[in-house]
């Protein structure tokens, strides 16, 4: 497993309820770092994801899995040698799209290297089913040391006898006895290969149980060694983050600052603010005093008018009276005027 992750993406994560297999249990509390990693041992890529020290996914990734996109934000997939399903949750589309996008491509990958690694397991084969099946090694049955039987011998070959006066049963009767010891070897050779393959068979049960136990162990330590190399793997995805953290803070800070100092400056408008107001309330005091006298004057001014109303009134009755005087004073002039052109005409009459 490389100490690099391959890809990496923040999402919550969820596995399938192992009771109801319809529900999804949250297991993380927030968004976590969710990696591809290559397993450059098996030859395998793997989805882990960490909660603090806890791995929350740990899954290597087959040929037949498939990513499955069920909402927006949401994909999941199945992984049965974990017997469960995962669930991740993402932020945007976008980034669920960048997601699946590499789990396409990891899986092909994961394809093509289970191809040649079957190419490979056949050609080393090979060889071996080439040999005969029925030859038996010094070795043994799995490195059982067993004593090589050797083929059984040619029989002797008759050469003409030379004393035409020996009976056929003499020779015979040796030849016999030949194979009655052949076979008797034999017999002693078998007896002790069954004895060795008993030994083997008990052997091999024995070792198949440690070498369970040795591959569980394996197991169990290769996973802890991936945690451990996610760990380490994560550290830089992790100081990267710390930097820019520390550069959101030194941008906050900066922010703060400004904020502060638009704060002071709004802090002096409101102190001019307080002092406008002052002297709003002064203005408004003075336009009230203001309007009471304007309503005194304007009642005054009614006054005014309403007197110099009677006044033209009074004027205009006087006008009157004094025309009608006039008229009346006109008349009594005519008349007195005659008066005095009578008198007149009367005094020179006389």
């Amino acid at each position: 497993l490389g100490s690099q992750p391959i890809f990496s993406t923040r999402a919550h994560v969820f596995q399938i309820d192992p009771s109801t297999k319809k529900n999804w249990v949250p297991t993380s509390s927030h968004a976590v770092t969710v990696s591809y990693f290559y397993d450059s041992t098996r030859n395998v890529y793997r989805i882990i994801s960490l909660d603090g020290s806890k791995a929350i996914i740990n899954s290597t990734i087959t040929p037949n899995m498939t990513f499955t996109k069920t909402s927006q934000k949401f994909g999941q997939w199945a992984d049965s040698r974990a017997n469960t399903v995962y669930g991740l949750g993402f932020s945007s589309e976008s980034h669920l799209l960048k997601f699946a996008e590499k789990f396409a491509e990891f899986k092909e990958a994961a394809r093509l290297a289970k191809e040649k690694s079957q190419e490979k397991t056949e050609l080393s084969s090979s060889p071996s089913q080439e040999s005969a099946p029925g030859d038996l090694s010094s070795e043994g049955v799995n490195g059982t040391d067993v004593e090589r039987v050797a083929p059984p011998p040619e029989p002797p070959r008759a050469e003409p006898s030379h004393n035409a006066t020996l009976p056929f049963s003499t020779s015979s009767s040796s030849i016999n006895k030949h194979w009655e010891a052949e076979l008797e070897a034999l017999k002693g050779n078998n007896a002790k290969l069954t004895a060795a393959l008993l030994e083997s068979t008990a052997n091999v049960k024995q070792w198949k149980q440690q070498l369970a136990a040795y591959q569980e162990e394996a197991e169990r330590l290769h996973k802890r060694v991936t945690e451990l190399e996610c760990v380490s793997g994560q550290t830089m995805v992790i100081k990267t983050q710390k930097s820019e953290l520390n550069q959101t803070i030194e941008e906050l800070q900066q922010a703060l600052n400004a904020k502060e100092e638009e704060l002071q400056r709004l802090k002096a408008e409101m102190e001019s603010v307080h002092e406008f107001m002052s002297e709003k309330e002064t203005l408004i005091q003075k336009l009230h005093d203001v309007e009471t006298k304007n309503r005194s004057l304007e009642t005054q001014l009614t006054q005014l008018e309403q007197r110099l109303e009677n006044i033209h009134q009074e004027r205009e009755t006087f006008r009157r009276t004094l025309r009608a005087l006039l008229e009346l004073l006109d008349g009594k002039i005519f008349e007195m005027t005659e008066l005095r052109h009578t008198l007149a005409k009367l005094m020179e009459s006389s």
